[in-house]
């Protein structure tokens, strides 16, 4: 790491409070060009430790950034991870308080439930499909609290992943029950086609980026525990929704989701 402790902390209170009034803040890159992924891995880490401390219960991590259709989208090159704490997931049907989130947007993903720990460092896709137990669709609801112009990794993965909240459909299969790489994703907002795109377009297999993250969490001492879900990556480019606005995404086998923004 290139920046001090107390400018970490200090970075990560200044996170928390944008969190807590809706707000944006610019850009930490901008402020700390020389800052690097581990310094916003740490960030995000004093962020998260306060959340817990609060009270929140951690119950899962998002994967972004794995497909190149969010590469393209953010011109970001490499996967990166936050947290999910269980006030932010909502099940399909769901009215969402836009006020609760800043430059708000929604992504297409499949979530996984993991049976049993994955950690690596040599973690395969076959490993990681072993300890699933099931796959659900879920809309992930992005939550940006930087200035999004010229922003990098280090900003996004320091704003946790720009993680807001996600919407879990009801459909839970098995991943020797389906092949995951051909779900499909058809979005649309107040009766309009906006997104499509299916599964495989996340590192060619949705799972993959689970073991990505256990060999991921191995580095740093960790790994990904039973019962956590996690969120797989978008394989839609993200859709901005405004207060009124009706979600419906088709998964084909795997049923729909839908919410409304209030």
């Amino acid at each position: 790491m290139t920046l001090p402790a107390d400018t970490i902390a200090a970075l990560a209170a200044e996170l928390a409070e944008a969190d807590r009034t809706h707000g944006v803040i610019p850009r930490i890159t901008a402020r700390h060009p020389e800052a690097t992924v581990e310094d916003s891995y740490a960030i995000q880490g004093v962020w998260r430790d306060a959340q817990i401390a609060a009270g929140r219960e951690l119950v899962g991590r998002k994967i972004g950034l794995t497909s190149k259709a969010m590469q393209q989208a953010t011109g970001i090159t490499e996967p990166d991870y936050g947290v999910m704490f269980d006030d932010t997931v909502y099940p399909s049907g769901s009215e969402i308080p836009t006020e609760n989130f800043s430059n708000v947007r929604i992504e297409v993903e499949l979530a996984f439930v993991l049976k049993e720990p994955l950690e690596g460092p040599d973690c395969t896709l076959e490993d990681a499909l072993a300890a699933i137990d099931y796959a659900v669709p879920a809309l992930e609801v992005l939550n940006s609290h930087i200035e999004l112009a010229g922003r990098t990794i280090v900003d996004t993965i320091s704003d946790n992943a720009a993680y807001g909240a996600m919407v879990l459909g009801t459909v839970h299969k098995r991943p020797d029950e389906i092949d995951l790489r051909w779900v499909p994703g058809v979005l649309s907002r107040n009766g309009e086609i906006e997104e499509t795109g299916v599964a495989a377009g996340v590192l060619g297999h949705p799972a993959t980026g689970v073991a990505w993250l256990a060999n991921k969490f191995h580095q740093h001492g960790a790994r990904l525990e039973a019962g956590e879900i996690i969120l797989a990556g978008s394989f839609t480019r993200p859709m901005w929704v405004s207060r009124g606005d009706e979600v419906l995404c088709d998964y084909g086998p795997m049923g729909t989701i839908e919410c409304r923004f209030i």
